[in-house]
């Protein structure tokens, strides 16, 4: 059997619209394989979308109750068999750095399951293809295009091509996010980046709605961004950002943002509240808000100073980041989902991993709002805090 490096440098050597296809062509050469599907996860996090050209050898399928589903939601290889046609099909997870992209389908002609090593390499064949699909949307829409189960709005497509991805994991923490509505959100965003020592979260709630609102969230995050790698301070990130939306809009539109800056040797946190983005705190099983000196938005006010604050995580604490869109989201009844619903719901997801408990509570913020229209974005973000003792 060929080594995985000899698929690794078949990939980077393909065109980026056809890294796919090599990789079908490769597998089937290895394993004799009798059909290789890869299915993205669509926007909304609700559906596996078949890539490749049509017509598909797979239908679309829900990320809840399939068995591509499962092994997604499991981030393990998940075997289906078929002993009437004497075949197993082998659902792998493609995933990069946490960040779960979809899923690679392999059906092989045996009953008794996949040996270890071919196991082995089927997956290391899904992660060089995660690895490659990453690099490739730079160049092509192939895989971006897949993803859509509808037509994005502009806003949207502004919208997601600023984010750093859905999830995202090392040893001392795991990310997850989600927006709703996947298809037409306008202000809301959220931004992470991590060094050797540090890690960056940012969440914004921008003014607004379509263009006007992915207009300003543009501005502020790539200001942000363009501060942080500066190497400035959380407080001048703050204050960097802030002149240049007031620069641009002289007060009549600004951005409520949280800024985090986590120490990971240490877990300690520093924080800047410039508005209104909440953040509760799940720690040995009791769910609490984290009390803060809000200060004023970005770009309300000219030359604002921003004072950060402290505190300190701990292991097995999970930190959720979460829009004024889901907690002042009202149910028919007029009750607001923060006063019991909110807390129930992050109660109901404590066992699951970070990456997946945004797109559940933003299921069952649908069901508290019923048929009531959503009245702004929603934006969930889930962070699990493991400790800087699994840096060790």
């Amino acid at each position: 059997m060929e080594r995985p490096s000899a698929v690794e440098r078949s990939l980077r050597e393909a065109a980026p619209h056809e890294i796919f296809d090599v990789l079908r062509s490769a597998v089937e050469h290895r394993h004799r394989a009798r059909a290789v599907d890869l299915l993205l996860a669509d926007y909304a996090m609700t559906r596996l979308q078949p890539v490749g050209v049509l017509p598909h050898t797979c239908a679309p399928v829900s990320i809840h109750d399939s068995a591509p589903g499962r092994a997604f939601g499991a981030q393990e290889p998940h075997c289906v068999y078929d002993r009437s046609a004497s075949e197993v099909t082998v659902h792998l997870p493609v995933s990069v750095r946490g960040d779960r992209l979809g899923i690679l389908s392999v059906t092989l002609p045996e009953s008794d399951g996949p040996a270890p090593d071919v196991l082995e390499d089927l997956q290391g064949c899904a992660d060089a293809l995660a690895h490659e699909v990453v690099v490739a949307e730079r160049d092509t829409d192939l895989f971006l295009r897949e993803r859509r189960v509808e037509r994005l709005t502009l806003a949207a497509e502004m919208q997601w091509q600023l984010l750093p991805g859905r999830s995202c994991s090392r040893p001392e923490y795991s990310l997850g996010a989600q927006l709703e509505p996947a298809y037409a959100i306008f202000g809301d965003s959220f931004d992470w980046s991590a060094s050797a020592d540090d890690l960056y979260v940012t969440v914004s709630n921008g003014m607004g709605e379509g263009i006007d609102a992915a207009l300003l969230t543009n501005l502020a995050v790539n200001a942000l961004r363009n501060a942080r790698r500066a190497g400035l301070s959380l407080s001048d990130q703050a204050c960097l950002a802030d002149q240049a939306v007031y620069g641009q809009y002289k007060g009549s539109r600004y951005l409520s943002t949280l800024l985090f800056r986590f120490h990971l040797p240490t877990g300690h946190v520093e924080i800047v509240d410039a508005g209104s983005p909440k953040v509760w705190r799940v720690r040995r099983g009791v769910v609490e808000t984290i009390e803060m000196e809000e200060q004023m938005p970005l770009g309300m006010f000219e030359d604002t100073e921003y004072v950060p604050q402290h505190f300190q995580v701990e292991p097995g604490d999970r930190l959720l980041f979460i829009s004024d869109g889901v907690y002042d989201a009202l149910s028919p009844g007029g009750e607001r989902y923060s006063v019991r619903a909110l807390a129930a719901s992050i109660n109901n997801t404590r066992l699951l991993p970070a990456a997946q408990v945004p797109r559940v509570m933003l299921q069952e913020l649908l069901g508290h709002r019923g048929a009531t229209p959503a009245a702004d974005d929603s934006l969930v973000l889930c962070l699990d805090w493991h400790g800087p003792s699994a840096r060790r």
